[in-house]
């Protein structure tokens, strides 16, 4: 059964896989691993890790080279949005991932299925599946195709309309959701300027914990709205880049993330 199931799910990603059993691990969640008495290396979470590392380097490079015209300010939002745990479990749902994931029988009752964050967090270690098994260009096809091709112009259009996306706040809750850690904190640290011209200062704080390192970050704007985005955005980026770095080099909790008024 387990192995019709896979194969389908090859057809899908339109990968047949040298080493079926990263696609095994790959949507196999941890209650499952837990209730057969397995440990980390027979769940998901070290590939969702991986994969969430491809997947922004995917995403980052398909951007820049794609819209030359758009500052890195604008490029941050089209990313934050692609990636955001919204838009990878709807992808995760079309391609009818829940169908695949093996599951413990209270995940399961729960509706681990169609949960969001499961769908997208599986998702990810599929991407860093294919990765594994067939190099970056491999994993590049397959997020290029299912991530970024369906929904990136829309978003670039978007921008050019003046559509406020307001993902930043958004993709900083749900990468901290996922992460299991507190979420963040914002307050309006000062005004300036006359009543037609107003600026805002706003602090965001992500408290330490076994999750996520401490981070305060700040952010300015016209509106405290438009503020609180320019936070949670350098906040993201933070997280983000200590993410990635971590497949890289040990990280060091101890060093507080500096504050960054954008």
């Amino acid at each position: 059964m387990v192995q019709r199931t896979l194969e389908t799910l090859e057809q899908t990603l339109k990968h047949r896989f040298r080493d079926r059993a990263l696609l095994e691990r790959a949507v196999t969640h941890s209650s499952l691993a837990f209730e057969q008495g397995l440990q980390g290396a027979h769940d998901n979470e070290k590939l969702e890790f991986l994969g969430d590392a491809v997947l922004g380097l995917v995403v980052a490079q398909s951007l820049y080279e794609s819209f030359p015209d758009l500052e890195e300010g604008d490029l941050t939002r089209l990313r934050a949005a692609l990636v955001s745990r919204r838009h990878l479990g709807n992808v995760a749902e079309s391609l009818h991932l829940g169908v695949h994931l093996r599951l413990g029988r209270g995940e399961e009752r729960n509706g681990g299925r169609r949960k969001t964050v499961l769908l997208a967090n599986s998702f990810e270690a599929v991407i860093a599946a294919l990765y594994l098994d067939a190099g970056l260009e491999g994993a590049r096809a397959f997020v290029q195709r299912t991530v970024i091709d369906p929904t990136a112009q829309r978003l670039y259009q978007g921008l050019g309309r003046g559509d406020s996306m307001g993902d930043h706040k958004s993709a900083l809750q749900e990468m901290l959701q996922a992460k299991g850690a507190a979420p963040p904190e914002y307050e309006v640290k000062a005004e300036s300027g006359p009543d037609h011209r107003k600026r805002f200062l706003v602090e965001v704080v992500i408290p330490a914990s076994p999750e996520v390192p401490p981070v305060i970050a700040q952010g300015t704007g016209t509106t405290k709205k438009r503020a609180e985005q320019e936070a949670a955005r350098v906040a993201f980026e933070q997280l983000n880049e200590q993410s990635t770095s971590q497949i890289e080099e040990q990280p060091t909790s101890s060093t507080p993330s500096k504050s960054v008024i954008a």
